[in-house]
């Protein structure tokens, strides 16, 4: 699978045609264009968003005249207004799947029967079980890497035929340097996935350094709401956009109008969520490892993070997520997510709430992450109650 080209892949995304003004084209910020993309035309008595699309059937179009839609297994306008809006913030082309394992399913099909996976060692539980299922089935090996060791990953790639890339990673936030090891990819020819579940492309647009294909679980940060389930895919690339594209036809992960619609009215908030996540983030990461109960403290945004310096050359933010050890091990860990009152002990992440859970309770987890780990997805309430919660919930222990 050939690399993309350098010199053809736009720096700053693409051009976005503002409608009723002239088809005038005008490079839009982010925040704007989480507003204003994947909108109808502005038409005097038109819907100023794309209704919800409700059928299973379409009219057949009379000979000669341009085809229209046909079955709705294959297209629909509400997922074409969502795509449109992700591929624009993205800087790509995007599909909507009916969940984040979907996405990551159908990208998985790019590596060979046979082939081999080079895989972060703490990734999402979830793409670990799926690459090791296709692994017990022979369908693929898997390298398991240290996704924040340039060296070492670099080292796995010869050969390989898919570097997938999570950044930084869940629930250990490692930080990758994406564009060092997309370049040495490429320079073997080998495709790279990178999954921005975390950091969303308001924080940072991994096709800009190098990857061939971004994988979203919807369901998280786009949608923002904790109501629907979802997933996307989206490339520069046309052959991987039709590959994956007959994937979801073919195989029925096709996303339901309803829930790409809210996806949808989630995303236009998008830029304000984030901003206010990211900055309650940044600020209870700095107390936490004040606390005499805190062992530990992951987060991009403290200076003496891993992940700091390549956070700042490569992203617009340091995200959201926050992963705490406690003292005391798995017991202190569950004792703290049953005291908090305000934060709410549950799984998945980028709602508007604030979420707190031990991962090592699910047996997928890997088992190199801490037993006291605690994964805090930091949400958009105010900042001094965040923190009155958890300081309390701390301090029993």
């Amino acid at each position: 699978m050939n690399a993309p080209d350098p010199a053809t892949v736009p720096a700053e995304g693409p051009s976005v045609s503002l409608t009723g003004r002239d088809e005038a084209r005008v490079r839009l910020a982010p925040a704007t264009l989480a507003v204003t993309a994947g909108r109808p035309e502005a038409v005097a008595g038109a819907p100023l968003n794309t209704p919800v699309v409700l059928s299973s059937t379409y009219v057949a179009a009379p000979p000669g005249a341009p085809p229209g839609p046909v079955y709705g297994r294959w297209t629909n306008d509400t997922w074409t207004a969502f795509e449109t809006a992700l591929g624009a913030l993205e800087g790509g082309n995007a599909l909507v799947m009916s969940s984040g394992m979907a996405a990551i399913s159908a990208a998985l099909t790019l590596v060979p029967l046979g082939g081999r996976l080079v895989l972060p060692r703490h990734p999402y539980s979830g793409t670990t079980v799926i690459a090791e299922s296709l692994a017990a089935e022979g369908r693929l090996t898997v390298e398991p890497v240290d996704i924040a060791d340039t060296d070492a990953v670099v080292a796995t790639l010869d050969g390989a035929d898919l570097l997938w890339v999570e950044s930084p990673t869940n629930p250990m936030l490692e930080v990758a340097d994406l564009g060092a090891l997309a370049r040495a990819a490429h320079e073997r020819d080998v495709p790279v996935v990178a999954d921005n579940t975390f950091c969303t492309p308001l924080v940072m647009r991994p096709l800009d350094h190098g990857a061939d294909l971004v994988v979203h679980s919807v369901t998280k940060y786009l949608a923002g709401h904790s109501d629907v389930v979802l997933g996307a895919v989206v490339t520069r690339r046309p052959d991987l956009l039709s590959r994956l594209a007959a994937h979801r036809t073919t195989h029925g992960a096709i996303a339901g109008p309803v829930e790409t619609y809210l996806a949808l009215r989630g995303l236009r908030t998008l830029a304000l969520r984030v901003d206010r996540a990211g900055s309650n983030a940044a600020v209870l990461a700095r107390r936490l490892a004040g606390h005499p109960a805190v062992t530990g403290v992951r987060h991009p945004s403290l200076p003496d993070d891993p992940g700091h310096a390549r956070a700042l050359a490569q992203m617009r933010g340091f995200g959201a997520i926050v992963s705490v050890e406690v003292r005391g091990g798995a017991d202190a860990a569950e004792r703290v997510s049953a005291g908090v009152r305000l934060w709410v002990h549950a799984t998945s992440l980028g709602g508007v709430e604030s979420t707190l859970e031990r991962r090592r309770r699910y047996p997928t987890e890997a088992l190199t992450v801490p037993e006291s780990l605690l994964r805090l997805s930091v949400g958009i309430e105010d900042v001094e109650d965040l923190w009155a919660d958890l300081e309390q919930a701390l301090d029993a222990l």
